[in-house]
């Protein structure tokens, strides 16, 4: 069972009655390319390719181009770390592998999706079926993610629901991923927990829909996500029969939807694939919360008694350095360990947190994590079952114990996301 989020806190978090499971929001995670709009890749790309080739030729040559442009986009297919904007890793090698400045080529490269990216659009189809259930959608008051594949500019992403009759400024997506701003692409899950984190975490059933099953279904389905399949029919590798796994078209959706138990479509959280891939999200979704803060807005307190950004930053550094990576490796080194308990949300008052730099807090707490990261990703799956004796929680094991941290991790990443909601009516998606 999972323990509650607090460090050590008593109380377990219970199960959710199932009639509460209809009351709360239904959260859709929405492909793009081939689902909302008609786009095949095996078209667009090349074309995509030549295009940009041909309007960048007069400065770097096309044979050139090309193999940069792949090596930099597998560098973010390939990217597990939580430090860097999947732009970050695709400059890290794109710019490298051509020997330019990307101070030199940064505006080519902006002025070719404001001019040329455009004439794209005949490749594409808009689906009416889509518009009509994002409609329906919106009126039954669904949250409403776009997942697509963060590769690409976000201004591609916005040009590419324009064509496909879902302008951002017309449908209230509450996030649009894009290179600039996600750290994880398809198919790893850490895109998925990236996604919902964006999101605040929301309570609720949640649905991944999309085409590709490589991306889209089968890493839904691995982190105990419902999904449906946009395909007109059940293909050889669709192995399951679970109720929260539904194909068909994108007109097919809401039916599906209302026919299924909504608390068969609620995630699973206490799997292993999902519990890592939650603990890789935190810091880069915690650090991009904060890309935009004046100095001022650290500090700031959503409520009196409440803690602000710098306080939440420094309260998750502290406990993976002090409470969470020692815990684990006493568990892995020796044999059924005391673990005392540790009251660490005093440590704010005592140690002066509010005194504190948040950007250093963030930072350290990204060091942190990497360090916790590496220690599990390394594990057999007896690691996992080594036993601990927890002063509060009694007999228990690795892996409840790093569910403990994934539910703390949550716990924390709505508490800023409740503070950026206040600092911001309107944070960029």
């Amino acid at each position: 069972m999972l323990r509650s989020p607090r460090s050590d806190a008593v109380s377990a978090i219970p199960c959710l009655p199932f009639s509460l499971a209809y009351l709360m929001t239904l959260t859709l995670l929405l492909d793009l390319d081939d689902t909302l709009l008609g786009n095949s890749m095996d078209s667009f790309i090349p074309a995509y390719l030549q295009s940009l080739s041909s309007y960048l030729e007069p400065y770097i040559p096309p044979e050139n181009l090309v193999p940069a442009l792949l090596a930099g986009t597998q560098a973010m297919l390939d990217d597990n770390t939580p430090e860097k904007t999947l732009k970050d890793t695709f400059d890290q090698v794109f710019f490298p592998e051509l020997g330019i400045g990307e101070d030199d080529y940064s505006e080519r490269f902006e002025r070719f999706y404001q001019e040329e990216f455009k004439k794209l659009q005949p490749l594409t189809q808009v689906h009416p079926e889509a518009i009509n259930t994002i409609e329906e959608a919106i009126m039954r008051g669904y949250n409403l993610a776009i997942a697509t594949n963060p590769l690409f500019p976000r201004t591609a992403i916005i040009q590419r629901l324009e064509w496909a009759g879902l302008s951002p400024e017309m449908f209230p997506f509450q996030l649009i991923p894009s290179y600039e701003i996600f750290h994880f692409a398809k198919p790893n899950p850490a895109f998925f927990t990236e996604t919902l984190a964006c999101l605040g975490w929301p309570s609720g059933p949640v649905v991944m829909v999309g085409d590709d099953f490589e991306h889209d279904i089968a890493p839904s389905r691995l982190l105990g996500l419902g999904n449906y399949w946009i395909t007109a029919e059940r293909q050889e590798h669709w192995e399951g029969t679970d109720v929260s796994a539904g194909y068909g078209k994108i007109d097919g959706l809401i039916t599906w939807i209302d026919s299924i138990p909504k608390d068969a479509l609620l995630p699973d959280f206490d799997r292993l694939e999902t519990m890592l891939a939650v603990l890789r999200a935190t810091p880069a979704v915690v650090k991009k919360f904060c890309r935009q803060f004046e100095p001022a807005n650290w500090d700031e307190h959503p409520q009196p008694g409440e803690w602000n950004y710098t306080e939440i930053m420094c309260h998750l550094r502290d406990v993976d350095k002090e409470v969470n990576i020692p815990r684990i490796q006493q568990v892995l080194n020796q044999n059924n360990p005391f673990l005392p308990g540790i009251d660490s949300d005093k440590w704010a008052e005592e140690r002066l947190y509010y005194c504190q730099s948040g950007p250093q807090a963030l930072s350290d707490f990204i060091n942190s994590r990497i360090e916790l990261l590496n220690l599990l990703d390394s594990l057999e799956d007896a690691d996992w079952r080594r036993p601990a004796n927890h002063a509060i929680f009694g007999p228990t094991n690795l892996k409840e114990l790093v569910s403990i941290i994934v539910g703390h991790d949550q716990l924390h990443v709505q508490q800023a996301y409740k503070i950026i909601g206040g600092i911001s009516h309107q944070i960029e998606p």
